[in-house]
Order: structure tokens, then C-alpha cells, then sequence
């Protein structure tokens, strides 16, 4: 007689559904039975565990597989009013004992996992009523005295204490963003007025970044009602003078929960209403609704999903019997937990902050990140600048772009100028990159020559890739003097941060060179020192699980196999993440390099698993993984092997990468990160000092690293950082692509 415990964990998603919830259910289950654990899917919710029977139910490696496109969440979700009663949890608490479920991981919003620690907490005396009423055996009860609880928030609004990001929410910014922009484009041509209601309950960070992303015009959120009661005739006024300034449309993003300063809801037909009698012509409103948590999630939330569910087994794993609920969440780029009871306290607070008044607190409670968007936001949708001070020292600040072009670079300039022109400085704009700088294409910028610009992909200034030289250094000297320019923000890539460095170099050499210069990382290949995340690799991340996504519908109808190359030069970061976010069995990286036993077993790989029934395999390849194995070369050796098998087709991406209008992630990045570096340079100037710096996110906060510093950070003849974050997601990439769990020819360990 077996009398071996059965070690299982239950897994539901519950409340609203968001993008990015099948991501975290594959993860989970995947992480689950390599681990020897027995995942069960309760579907439909709360609502399924009450209901028991075939609602809970195991759930294999291949029952996750091809979801993580998919939008909502596979295992259903459910409002459950009788899980809010004790009766009700006492029923659920049965079916889970019923099934030897004593592990529970939960995706959803504050409601739901307010509901998993309330059945924490009842679960001692919840066993004792059920022994008592023979509902269910002593043997059972002894053997599941504890319940563990995992809480992962699902949820669009990114209203919850304890994560920077919860799952959907970025995938609901491209909705709203795309929505704006295409708004934007029809109001223009009739130089219309729209008001945009988003979602977000009570929770503005929905309406707050997609009006920072999109280039809205006013935007109404619950956490900062507008200052004075007369905030309507304020409104117009803006907007009015908005038009007379060169604008052709005016766009008003409001929150479904903003509210003025006495808690008096504020509705897009009252807005709508005030907007056409002071303006003298028809408004449009759109509700955007549901089409913000519909549709396949963004490549940001697959990955987040994924993450999240992997580290929610591995805590499972590690806490003891006694352990309280915790919340796995992200902060910067690192997975955390926290108390559960605690998140769930402190998201409260807010909600009553706001039915308090006390607004100050509220936008507290969101977040430093939160109150510096709200306060950057505000500067950027003036209608103009604020006139400079009587006697203010103005400084003349360059703008300009090197590298390849990265989408967000327009988003970058546009906030740098209108910061800096606020704060009563004059700024230049330098075109064609340091060819201009060279040349002296060099012409001020005033408030409205970058209207429009938050939403436009590539670089409206011009850029290349030139890195000066020789008698190159003396001209650009010679123009930094006659234009009398105090400080420089170049926006770019690795050859913009070599030039900034020569002539930092060069400073001894031409005194001119002696003036604070900041680079602020742009570039899709995510290959500069100092910052984790530079600007533009969110949109080519995106572009490229777009294309794959496409790519993947075309291979399984054929069995086929499909070799993706995407840029990155000998940066990997592009080719690992898109395999994350896109389920690829195999991803080849420069940093790992290529040999032919790796290929080998990657054959073996195939065709193993192409004779046991799958239809589609999917390797995604680094531009620069290997010299000599290259694309070309590796498509025909896997359909050489292959046979009969399977087909095999190579797609290189190539620049459409590069393409396309920012995402969201790109233009919101990019607007804290103009705003921090003008800001630099700004307290530089006014000190009289002249140190230069790149910098970048790193974690949460934003850093300025002396320039001086960049060979030390960097393994130059690489073109990459020394410290890659991304790569300790290697071992994550190759556990969840395996074919079944405990294949063992993804186990390559990486090359030295």
C-alpha cells in the first residue's frame, strides 16, 4: 500500500483577466512538475473551487503549451459572491482537501487575494468543522494542517501595493496608446477635441501614462483632482490656447474613477459637455472599455507572467508550514516577495486616502516613479513655457541623437525641450547626429517645433553612425564655440557614447570639449553600460514577438520549423527575451556561443520530438551567435537531419526591428529619462561644473555614472556592458522550453 503524501498545488486565476495570465499558468505548471509537484488547475476561479467536481483537475506540460500568445487567461476566471462567506470557503476548503491540495498559487487583483488570505486564516478552524461534521477524515485533516498561498496580481489597473508592474497592465498601455494615436490623427484632420475614458478603478496610472505616452492634452485622475474648483474653466482655457499656439486637436484622457477635490465623480458626457460649450465645437468620447484587457498580451507581460510564475513555485518551495501568504512582484528588473496581508493593507489606503481627501497622501502612497510622472506630465502639456526669470542665467543646451535610430528618441527630445525651455533655457536641436555637429547644422528649438512627436518612431533630428576623429574634433570644437553651446544630451547608441568619450578625452587637446555632456542609452540592442533597459528595446522586443507570433501560425500548420534571427549585435538580450516571451526551444547567443555538439543535440532535439507529434519548432538566433554557424548554415544542416520529418525555414527580421512607433514602456522611459538628464545638466551649469556622465535605470532609480568610467563598465571589442541583468533568465528560458520535463540536451552550459 502506497502511503505516500501527494504533493500538489492548486492554481486558479481569479476577478478581472488580464494579458499575460497564461503566461504565469504555463510557468507555473512547468516550474511545478520539474520540481515534482503536481499541479491542479482549478478553472473558473473561486467560483471552481467552490463548486469542486471536474472544476479542479490536473493539468499536464502539454496542457500550457501554445498559450502564452493568448489573451486572457485558459483556465477561465469568475466573480464568486459565495466565496465571500464562510459557508462558502468551508465548501471550498473541502474540495481542495478532497484533491490533497495544501499549496495554492493565485493570479488576480486585491479583491481576489484579499479572499486567499482570508481562507489562510480560517483554514485551522475550516479543518476542524469539517472533521467534526465528517465532511472530511482525521488522516486527511493531519496530513494538510497548513495551507501555503502564493498571490501573483493579474490586473490592468497596476493599482497593487508590492509591484512595480502587475500583469496586464502593460499590455492594456498598448491599447490605450494605440487607440490615442489613432484618435489623434482623425482629430487632427478636423481639428477635433476627444475625451478618452480608460479603465483603472481608482487607480490613475492607466489614464496618468497613457497621457504621457500619447501626448495628451489634459488628463483627470482620482490620486490628484484638479487644484481649484474652477478646474473646467482652466481646462478650456489650456485647450484654447492650445489651438491659437499651432495644436489641431486637443485630447483629454480622463480615469472612470477621477473625481474633483470634494469627491464629486467626474464623467467623459459632463467633460464632453463643458469641453463644447467653451470651445464652439463638437467633442468626440470614446470609452475605450474592455479592449484595454482584451487581445494577445505585450512581450513585456509574457515575460512578467513568466517570472512571476516561476518564483511563485520557488518560494512555495522554500517556505515552511507556518508561512504566510506572500506576494511575488517586480521591482526595477528583480522578482520580490512581500507579505501578502501587508500589500493588500497598503493598496487600501490609498482607495481611502481618496475617499478622504486627502490627496497628497494618495499620490504618496502610488509611488515616487507615479508623482514624478505627474509632476513631469503637468510641465509637458503646458500650453507654452513659462517665461524665463529676470536676470536668470540661460543656458544653451544641444540636443541631439548618434547610433542607430531607436524608437523613443523623438519622445526624448520632445520632453528635454520642453523641460528645459520651461525652466527658462534655450535649446538646440543638432541634425544629422555628429555629422551635424561637425557641419553646423545646429538651429533653436522653440515649444511647438516637437508637438506631436511622444508617438513618432525614428529620429526626426537625423542620426548615424559616425564616430569623429582627426581634424573632425577641431570642427566640432570650433562650433561648440560659435554657437556657444554650455552642455550637450546626446540620445543614442554605442558609437554616440565612444564619441562622447573621445571627446572627453580630447579635453586637454581642445578646451572647448570642456562643458557637461550626458548620454542618455537609446538603442534597440540593449547593449550600453549603466542602464538596464535602454530606449527602443521594449518596441523591437515587441516587434519581433509580433512577427514570431505570425511566424509560428504559418509553421504549425505545416510541420515546420522555423530559425528567427533578430539584431542585438553580440548583445543577446534581444534573442533570450523574445525566446522567453515567445516559447522558443532554443535560443543561441554570442554569450554563450555555438559548437557543433550543440547543434547536434539540437537535431536530436527535433526530431525527437517532431516523431512524438508536434508540429512547429521554433529557434531564435542571435545576428552574431557564432561567425562561422551561421543562419544560413544551420537551416540547412537542421533540414539535412530532418528528413522527412519536418521542414525547415529561416526568417531574419532584420530592420523592421528597428520600426514602427515606440511602445509605451519606450515612450514613458524615455520621457523620465530626458527629464532626469536636463535636469543634470541643468545643476551641473548652474554650479559651474562640467562633468559629463551616461546613465540609465537601474533597478528603480535612475544613475549618472562619471564617463570617464566607460571602458571600465564595457568589454569594448564586444560592444556590450560587462554586467548583462538578463542573462540569470537563462536558466528560466531553457527549463519552461523543454519538451517534456527533465529533456536534458538544453542543459548546454555557457561557453567561456
Amino acid at each position: 500500500m502506497n502511503n505516500k503524501i501527494p504533493n500538489r498545488i492548486g492554481l486558479l486565476t481569479s476577478g478581472g483577466d488580464a494579458p499575460g495570465m497564461n503566461a504565469a499558468v504555463r510557468a507555473i505548471v512547468r516550474t511545478a512538475l520539474t520540481q515534482g509537484i503536481e499541479p491542479f488547475a482549478i478553472y473558473e476561479g473561486f467560483q471552481g473551487m467552490v463548486d469542486g467536481g471536474d472544476k479542479i483537475r490536473a493539468i499536464n506540460w502539454d496542457g500550457v503549451g501554445g498559450i502564452l500568445h493568448r489573451g486572457g487567461t485558459v483556465i477561465g476566471t469568475a466573480r464568486c459572491d459565495d466565496f465571500m462567506t464562510r459557508e462558502g470557503r468551508l465548501i471550498a476548503a473541502k474540495n481542495l482537501l478532497e484533491n490533497e491540495i495544501d499549496k495554492l498559487v493565485i493570479i488576480g487583483g486585491d479583491g481576489s487575494l484579499t479572499g486567499a488570505h482570508i481562507l489562510h486564516q480560517e483554514w485551522t478552524g475550516l479543518l476542524s468543522e469539517l472533521v467534526s461534521t465528517n465532511k472530511i477524515s482525521a488522516d486527511i485533516a493531519n496530513r494538510h494542517q497548513s495551507l501555503l498561498i502564493t498571490g501573483l496580481v493579474g490586473s490592468i489597473d497596476n493599482d497593487m501595493f508590492g509591484t512595480d508592474m502587475t500583469i496586464g497592465a502593460d499590455s492594456a498601455l498598448h491599447r490605450i496608446t494605440e487607440a490615442v494615436d489613432s484618435i489623434s490623427s482623425t482629430a487632427a484632420s478636423h481639428q477635433r477635441t476627444f475625451v478618452v475614458k480608460v479603465m483603472g478603478r481608482n487607480c490613475g496610472y492607466l489614464a496618468l501614462m497613457g497621457a504621457l505616452a500619447t501626448g495628451a492634452d489634459w488628463v483627470l485622475i482620482p490620486e490628484r483632482p484638479p487644484d481649484s474648483d474652477n478646474w473646467e474653466e482652466l481646462m478650456c482655457k489650456r485647450l484654447i490656447a492650445g489651438r491659437k499656439a499651432g495644436r489641431r486637436d486637443s485630447i483629454v484622457i480622463l480615469a472612470e474613477g477621477a473625481q474633483d477635490r470634494h469627491g464629486n465623480y467626474i464623467g467623459s458626457s459632463y467633460v464632453s459637455k463643458i469641453l463644447e460649450e467653451c470651445m464652439g465645437e463638437e467633442v468626440r468620447v470614446t470609452v475605450l472599455g474592455h479592449v484595454q484587457r482584451g487581445g494577445s498580451p505585450s512581450a513585456f507581460d509574457r515575460n512578467l507572467g513568466t517570472l512571476l510564475g516561476h518564483a511563485a513555485i520557488e518560494t512555495i518551495l522554500s517556505s515552511s508550514h507556518d508561512s504566510e501568504p506572500q506576494l511575488i512582484g517586480l521591482r526595477g528588473n528583480r522578482i520580490t516577495k512581500l507579505p501578502l496581508v501587508d500589500c493588500v493593507a497598503k493598496t487600501k489606503a490609498v482607495s481611502k486616502a481618496i475617499s478622504d481627501h486627502d490627496y497628497e497622501q494618495a499620490l504618496s502612497l502610488r509611488g515616487s516613479s507615479f508623482e514624478e510622472a505627474f509632476t513631469t506630465l503637468k510641465t509637458i502639456l503646458r500650453t507654452l513655457p513659462h517665461p524665463p526669470s529676470p536676470g536668470q542665467r540661460r543656458h544653451r543646451i544641444a540636443i541631439m541623437h548618434s547610433g542607430a535610430p531607436s524608437p523613443g528618441m523623438n519622445t526624448a527630445v520632445r520632453a528635454a525641450v520642453r523641460i528645459g525651455l520651461d525652466q527658462g533655457h534655450i535649446m538646440l536641436g543638432v541634425q544629422n547626429g555628429f555629422r551635424g555637429l561637425i557641419s553646423g547644422s545646429i538651429s533653436e528649438l522653440d515649444w511647438m517645433s516637437v508637438n506631436g512627436w511622444a508617438s513618432l518612431g525614428g529620429s526626426e533630428l537625423g542620426t548615424n553612425r559616425h564616430v569623429p576623429s582627426g581634424s573632425d574634433l577641431y570642427q566640432i570644437a570650433k562650433n561648440i564655440e560659435l554657437f556657444n553651446i554650455h552642455g550637450i544630451l546626446l540620445i543614442g547608441g554605442w558609437s554616440g557614447y565612444e564619441s562622447a568619450f573621445r571627446m572627453h578625452t580630447e579635453r586637454t587637446n581642445y578646451p572647448a570639449f570642456n562643458i557637461p555632456i550626458v548620454c542618455l542609452p537609446a538603442t534597440i540592442n540593449n547593449n550600453l553600460p549603466g542602464s538596464e533597459l535602454s530606449v527602443g528595446a521594449d518596441t523591437a522586443l515587441n516587434n519581433i514577438v509580433d512577427a514570431v507570433d505570425k511566424i509560428k501560425q504559418s509553421a504549425v500548420a505545416s510541420r515546420r520549423c522555423f530559425l528567427v534571427e533578430v539584431m542585438g549585435r553580440k548583445c543577446g538580450y534581444l534573442a533570450l527575451m523574445s525566446g522567453l516571451a515567445t516559447g522558443a526551444e532554443r535560443v543561441y547567443l554570442n554569450e554563450e556561443g555555438v559548437t557543433l555538439k550543440d547543434l547536434q543535440a539540437d537535431v536530436n532535439m527535433l526530431i525527437t520530438g517532431f516523431k512524438s507529434g508536434k508540429r512547429l519548432g521554433l529557434l531564435i538566433r542571435n545576428e552574431h551567435a557564432n561567425e562561422v554557424y551561421q543562419t544560413n548554415f544551420m537551416c540547412t544542416l537542421f533540414e539535412e537531419e530532418g528528413g522527412d520529418l519536418f521542414d525547415v525555414r529561416q526568417s531574419i527580421l532584420g530592420h523592421l526591428q528597428q520600426g514602427g512607433n515606440p511602445s509605451p514602456f519606450d515612450r514613458i522611459q524615455a520621457t523620465r529619462l530626458a527629464a532626469s538628464s536636463i535636469g543634470y545638466l541643468i545643476q551641473q551649469l548652474d554650479n559651474s561644473t562640467n562633468n559629463s556622465a551616461f546613465m540609465g535605470l537601474q533597478g528603480k532609480e535612475i544613475m549618472f555614472h562619471n564617463l570617464e568610467d566607460f571602458p571600465r563598465m564595457v568589454i569594448r571589442d564586444k560592444q556590450r556592458p560587462k554586467e548583462q541583468w538578463w542573462l540569470a533568465l537563462r536558466p528560466i528560458a531553457k527549463l519552461l522550453a523543454q519538451p517534456v520535463p527533465g529533456y536534458s540536451t538544453m542543459d548546454q552550459e555557457p561557453q567561456k
